[in-house]
């Protein structure tokens, strides 16, 4: 092929992945949300399809497609774009954003409050590396290995974050053991203990409201007539009407509390329900599959930071080495390597795209509005770029030695041991934090 053709695969590529992204961005982000900014459809559509590009480039390197040359080309020109968006495009349309909806800054300040905050953030991203073993000076300041050594740490360390809370959240919420049983005797009970509360609350409102009533008629008859009131009446005085208004507020708050009750045991009676089916029990064997991930995942990450040790293989090289020198099988070690490689790095691929894309799907939903969701789709995006600007350099050990070489020279001389270190550390901290807090919110349930 030449490299017109090969730049001619790649656009159309991109053009199918840019289609992904507004079609994902219309009809589910925005599906419930007026559309009001067409550039920000744009960016997010942009930055998905040079994200699908960085991966699609990797299976590209695997299979041998494309000359090396353009590959090599479309690899620099593609994450350059990446970071210009990350670093650039998205940063500076956010601040922007920011100020133009604060009514109180004059417009004509709007572009200057925007040019000062792109620079303060430039400058934290810079100062980011002074904690961590990255790239000096000298490797130069406005270079592809400097922007991707700084937004590799924030995206290992979202990676990480998301990566520990899943592993355990996940056989958490699949799983049957962790199902509570609950039966509609058990909701019934409290739905009677949430009326009556309820009633109570309205019976003792009512008679506050007869009270001030009464009191009102009264402060409108002669003074003679209110001294004699007060000495025969036995009604309510305003001392009992403040005791009143305290049992109220009381009560609401246990009314709100049976009310979250009554709604857990609710959502447990479905999740009971669910793993009754066969989706259910396809889930729940899921489960347990991946709780011995997460225990073994903890286990290596514990060992790697104690010992201070990374791979240095592949591990598909790996067990391909250990079925022929330790068990003796005759397989073409070649061949094998490259197809499992291939099969390996898709199913990463797409794990990794599905998990994102339902996790900001799930985050904006959550907190959005139809005033701040041009903001949130930016900040998702930017989200979205760093994590898989990330996903390039720890996937690099997940590849054999001779499908690393372009990726290792597009990325230059990259502290790369540090970032898997750096994963394993955080992924340890939020797998055991989500442990913790799991297991509270369990034992308060019970």
């Amino acid at each position: 092929m030449s490299f017109l053709e090969d730049s001619v695969i790649v656009l159309v590529s991109q053009v199918i992945f840019f289609s992904g992204g507004w079609m994902f961005f219309n009809r589910q982000l925005f599906k419930y949300y007026e559309i009001r900014h067409t550039s920000v459809q744009l960016i997010f559509a942009m930055t998905f399809a040079l994200c699908l590009q960085m991966f699609e480039l990797i299976i590209f390197e695997i299979l041998g497609f494309l000359e090396s040359s353009s590959r090599y080309f479309h690899w620099r020109f593609g994450l350059a774009s990446l970071l210009l968006m990350v670093i650039a495009v998205i940063p500076i349309y956010i601040s922007y954003s920011f100020a133009s909806n604060i009514t109180f800054i004059p417009v004509r300040w709007v572009k200057f409050i925007t040019l000062i905050s792109w620079f303060v953030f430039l400058y934290g991203l810079w100062k980011i590396g002074d904690p961590f073993p990255l790239l000096s000076v000298s490797h130069g300041i406005f270079t592809i290995e400097q922007a991707v050594s700084r937004i590799g740490v924030i995206g290992v360390t979202v990676m990480a974050l998301l990566s520990g809370f899943g592993a355990v959240n996940y056989p958490y919420t699949s799983m049957t053991y962790f199902i509570k049983p609950v039966s509609q005797q058990d909701v019934s009970t409290l739905e009677r203990r949430l009326l009556l509360t309820l009633d109570m609350i309205t019976g003792k409102k009512k008679r506050i409201a007869l009270e001030l009533k009464r009191n009102k008629q009264n402060n409108n008859k002669p003074r003679l007539w209110n001294i004699f009131n007060s000495v025969t009446n036995r009604d309510l005085s305003g001392e009992n009407i403040g005791q009143l208004r305290l049992e109220i507020s009381g009560l609401e708050e246990l009314s709100r509390q049976l009310f979250v009750e009554i709604s857990k045991m609710k959502d447990m009676q479905e999740r009971q329900i669910w793993s009754k089916t066969l989706q259910g029990r396809y889930f729940n064997c899921l489960g347990h599959f991946f709780s011995l991930y997460c225990i073994w995942k903890i286990f290596i990450s514990t060992i790697n930071i104690i010992f201070d040790r990374v791979g240095r293989k592949d591990p598909v090289t790996k067990a391909l080495e250990i079925a022929v020198h330790w068990c003796g099988f005759d397989i073409d070690l070649v061949f094998w390597n490259q197809h499992i490689s291939f099969f390996l790095v898709g199913c990463i691929v797409v794990t990794s795209i599905r998990g994102l894309l339902l996790t900001l799907t799930k985050f904006f939903y959550r907190i959005s509005s139809s005033k701040s969701s041009n903001i949130i789709v930016l900040v998702l995006a930017q989200i979205m770029g760093m994590y898989f600007c990330s996903s390039v350099l720890l996937m690099r050990m997940n590849m054999p030695a001779e499908y690393r070489i372009i990726i290792t020279q597009v990325l230059g001389s990259l502290h790369f041991n540090f970032y898997h270190r750096w994963f394993d550390v955080i992924f340890l901290v939020s797998a055991l934090t989500t442990i913790v807090v799991l297991y509270l919110s369990q034992k308060k349930l019970q």
